[in-house]
């Protein structure tokens, strides 16, 4: 049995971010997927289970701002994500929160952004998606905050966003690196570059093999110095054979097996503090086996070994 660690998982039933909506069941598929107990089965305690956000229908308000839209909204739920993050950082907890969209890293790094600048520590983020969420108002081509979530949280965007749960970024944009990344929009590639971060592409990793890929994340944040990693997990950089159930899903992505091993090898730094994974979608999905590929990546980041 692996070390006990001290959960608190938090449901975010957030699709206000993304075009194709299904995605506020995503919590509820992962829990029904067995979540809990299967992390109760290798020691972790799971102390706290809520959800920071009550539920609202998409159809009850109007999506506003063209280019940012159902800001009000998206900004409101995820200040209260992040409250509750970094209450449960600040306390010694391991915070893990189910999505909903990727905005709702807005919330989560806000979050652990706040308890990082109050105790001094580095933060580092794994951004595992297909995308770069790294848009701004001025380079979206939806207007879906999904796609501006990780510019917002490197400073970037919205003030609305940018000031969301405390002022200014919440984390170095040098400190970010994304893994698995295969759909960049032109504007927010061009950002992306500007601001310093590291992309570790599909096609890099067809270059240089998976195995490479990994060990060059591990050594970017132990070469950055960093005092804690979130791990920020979007089910579409997998490939559509192995997650059907997600919102824009791209083929040649990761195999579930190299996901599970990049979850292993991440936790192995002993570095993670906190974690999400997003855009699980059950109205999409086969016999819920992208929520159940979910509960297994949860899992393996927390600790699960085959061996």
């Amino acid at each position: 049995m692996q070390n006990p660690r001290r959960l608190h998982i938090y449901e975010m039933p957030l699709d206000f971010g993304a075009s194709r909506h299904g995605s506020d069941m995503g919590p509820s598929a992962i829990r029904l997927a067995g979540l809990r107990p299967r992390l109760e089965a290798i020691g972790c305690a799971v102390e706290r289970y809520a959800s920071p956000m009550p539920p609202k229908a998409q159809e009850a308000v109007e999506p506003g701002n063209p280019k940012a839209k159902y800001l009000p909204e998206i900004a409101a739920a995820c200040a209260a994500l992040a409250g509750a993050v970094e209450e449960s950082v600040s306390g010694g907890a391991f915070p893990l929160v189910l999505g909903g969209d990727h905005s709702v890293a807005l919330g989560s790094l806000a979050g652990m952004g706040a308890w990082a600048e109050k105790s001094g520590a580095a933060l580092g983020v794994l951004y595992i998606d297909a995308h770069g969420d790294f848009n701004t108002p001025e380079t979206t081509p939806s207007g879906n905050i999904h796609g501006q979530c990780l510019a917002a949280s490197c400073g970037l965007g919205l003030p609305q966003l940018v000031n969301l749960h405390r002022p200014h970024r919440k984390v170095d944009p040098r400190n970010v690196c994304f893994l698995g990344t295969r759909d960049l929009d032109a504007g927010e590639r061009d950002l992306m570059r500007g601001v310093g971060a590291t992309v570790l592409s599909m096609s890099e990793i067809d270059r240089i093999g998976f195995p490479e890929a990994l060990r060059r994340t591990v050594g970017f944040f132990r070469g950055r110095g960093v005092d804690a990693v979130h791990v920020s997990f979007d089910m579409d950089v997998l490939d559509p054979m192995f997650a059907p159930g997600t919102g824009i899903p791209l083929p040649a992505g990761l195999t579930n097996r190299e996901a599970l091993l990049a979850m292993e090898e991440i936790a192995a730094t002993g570095l993670v503090r906190s974690a999400e994974i997003v855009e699980v979608n059950p109205v999409l999905d086969v016999r819920n086996q992208t929520a159940q590929l979910a509960v297994a990546l949860i899992a393996r980041l927390l600790g699960e070994k085959i061996w």
